[in-house]
């Protein structure tokens, strides 16, 4: 059974997100400072596992364009990369495209580190003059 999909309007504080089961395809856009975090990344972390956990061998491709998180958001973020990293090492297929503003060296910093922790997935960082 393939899960639902996820859809979250972007919030002056808070990112788009789109996960889409049929395409295997997961899109955060915007700004994230939420509130409460963990409230706002408990429900996406929790349908990225249900797809993992229902669509085995499935390949999943993950586009991340952040304008701006605050720290609870990239631990949430951090989470969610160390459940794509754990499943990329079990043999799926995944793949994490970092764009960021070619004028944000912050941004471009955060994707560097991020990529560091994985060995197994596929992480790329792109310039993309359309995120700001």
């Amino acid at each position: 059974m393939t899960p639902n999909p996820l859809y979250i309007d972007e919030t002056p504080r808070s990112p788009r997100v789109e996960l889409d089961p049929d395409t295997g395809h997961l899109a955060l856009t915007g700004e994230s400072y939420p509130e409460d975090a963990s409230a706002f990344y408990g429900p996406i972390l929790q349908n990225v596992a249900s797809y993992l956990a229902t669509t085995i061998d499935a390949p999943l491709t993950v586009d991340m364009r952040f304008i701006y998180f605050n720290s609870s958001s990239a631990k949430a973020i951090m989470n969610l990369f160390q459940m794509l990293e754990e499943n990329a090492e079990g043999g799926r297929s995944v793949t994490v495209n970092w764009f960021y503003d070619p004028d944000d060296d912050l941004m471009a910093e955060m994707g560097e580190d991020f990529a560091e922790d994985f060995r197994h997935a596929s992480f790329y960082l792109k310039p993309d003059t359309e995120v700001a």
